[in-house]
């Protein structure tokens, strides 16, 4: 449930938005407010879901501050959204821990991965410090041991994902999914409603430029070309029988090192312009989780670049069990911080268009 008083101010700021409806074409946020004449605690989560803070409303609004209105759709929706990643969560005790300090817990899950990732390397301690060139990395970590460990980290997140998408859904008063996913698909992976209705994205009075959609398009592309990385990896493994590490033009590696760069260059771009953004276009309690995501994706594909690169080198022990660590973290983090957004925001989309489909547009 959303506090009073945001219930309150969302409601305010949403019917004064119905009323005016000038802002209409910017983005799907408009066409779905206008479809309903009052806003409850389901439509105020979907319509913050459906957001992409592209924040050109702002600006055009006529009764933004310093107006005795104080319409700030921006901003409302930041918080709502906030909100809603800890309301949904799975389980919620870990996304409460996790909004009200990310960046200690994310620091202590690390430490604590860190020591079982140790204990889960061979007996042999100079494996770990030392390296014969061979790039063995099971040799480090046995194959058994990383795959339980990860096997078991990645369906618990999966659990989890799924659940707090199913809360979403049933809590943002979603139907039955089906009419509007193939539209939701293209709007979600072109991010088309990043920039508002123009060419270029907002992050200030008269300042429209690219970046910000190209340092998205790095980050969500280049997290999918390592996952991509990842389970041709696992084909060739379980499938071929092919053991790591793969030659530098095999298809994982550069999968691999596509997506590692996309993951270096988007994070780094993004968290640069979030200095320089209006925070009036956003939420202040939602900066942690934010910059804690956007330093673990970053983290994340440096140390994987360099194990790339330092493979055949006396590092290469240290630094698998380090990026090994930094890749669970992000895993575990994933279904109660930022990403969670990418779900519930495909989900608002499918909810979009379906109701849009029912309206003959």
């Amino acid at each position: 449930m959303l506090p009073d008083d945001l219930m309150r101010r969302g409601r305010h700021v949403l019917t004064v938005c119905n009323a005016c409806r000038y802002c209409e074409q910017y983005c799907p946020v408009f066409p779905a407010l206008e479809k309903r004449r009052t806003f409850e605690v389901a439509d105020l989560t979907y319509l913050a879901n459906l957001c992409h803070n592209c924040g050109e409303c702002l600006y055009a609004c006529q009764f933004a501050p310093p107006h005795e209105f104080g319409i700030n759709v921006p901003s409302l929706l930041a918080e709502v959204r906030s909100r809603s990643y800890e309301e949904h969560t799975w389980p919620s005790t870990l996304g409460q821990v996790f909004r009200r300090n990310a960046f200690r817990t994310g620091l202590m899950a690390l430490a604590l991965i860190l020591s079982i990732l140790m204990l889960a390397a061979t007996a042999r301690t100079e494996a770990v410090w030392s390296s014969d060139g061979s790039a063995d990395f099971y040799g480090v970590i046995p194959h058994g041991a990383m795959v339980t460990i990860f096997g078991v980290v990645s369906v618990f997140v999966l659990i989890a994902l799924a659940i707090s998408g199913r809360r979403f859904w049933r809590d943002s008063g979603g139907g039955p999914l089906g009419s509007g996913v193939q539209r939701a698909l293209g709007d979600g992976l072109s991010l088309r409603h990043l920039h508002g209705a123009g060419l270029d994205c907002s992050s200030n009075l008269e300042v429209r430029l690219p970046w910000r959609r190209w340092f998205h398009h790095c980050t969500f592309y280049g997290f999918l070309l390592c996952m991509a990385s990842t389970t041709v990896a696992a084909v060739y493994h379980g499938v071929f029988g092919w053991r790591a590490p793969y030659a530098y033009s095999s298809l994982p590696v550069l999968l691999g090192a596509a997506g590692g760069f996309g993951l270096l260059v988007g994070p780094l771009g993004l968290a640069a312009l979030r200095q320089t953004r209006d925070p009036s276009l956003g939420h202040a309690g939602s900066e942690g989780i934010d910059a804690v995501f956007l330093a673990l994706l970053f983290v994340t594909s440096l140390t994987g670049l360099a194990l790339l690169v330092l493979r055949h080198s006396a590092m290469m022990g240290i630094l698998l069990v380090v990026h090994l660590a930094v890749v669970m973290v992000l895993l575990l983090t994933l279904p109660y911080g930022k990403f969670v957004h990418s779900l519930y925001r495909m989900l608002a989309l499918i909810r979009y268009h379906a109701e849009a489909m029912r309206s003959g547009f």
